[in-house]
């Protein structure tokens, strides 16, 4: 059976309403002696997490510079630490 709360006091409570249907228990909020919600826990789904594969990128990224790892020449060294770079 569900346990029964008024509107002002769910408002005042509701942290610890949320902590009660994680738990498991369902509350019918009431406003005026009329039933107005019904917080319950969501049904768990036992779906497993999609298992990523290697490659699906694909053809997603475009490498502009194919030199952009290559290390610095001198010249480009003193350049960057005058920031001229």
């Amino acid at each position: 059976m569900p346990k029964k709360i008024g509107a002002a006091q769910a408002r005042a409570n509701f942290p610890r309403i949320l902590d009660d249907v994680e738990k498991g228990k369902s509350i019918v909020i009431y406003r005026y002696k009329r039933p107005i919600a019904l917080v319950s826990p969501v049904p768990q789904q036992d779906a497993e997490k999609p298992v990523r594969r290697f490659g699906t990128g694909k053809g997603r990224i475009r490498i502009i510079d194919p030199h952009w790892a290559d290390p610095m020449t001198d010249e480009e060294v003193d350049a960057f630490l005058e920031g001229r770079y």
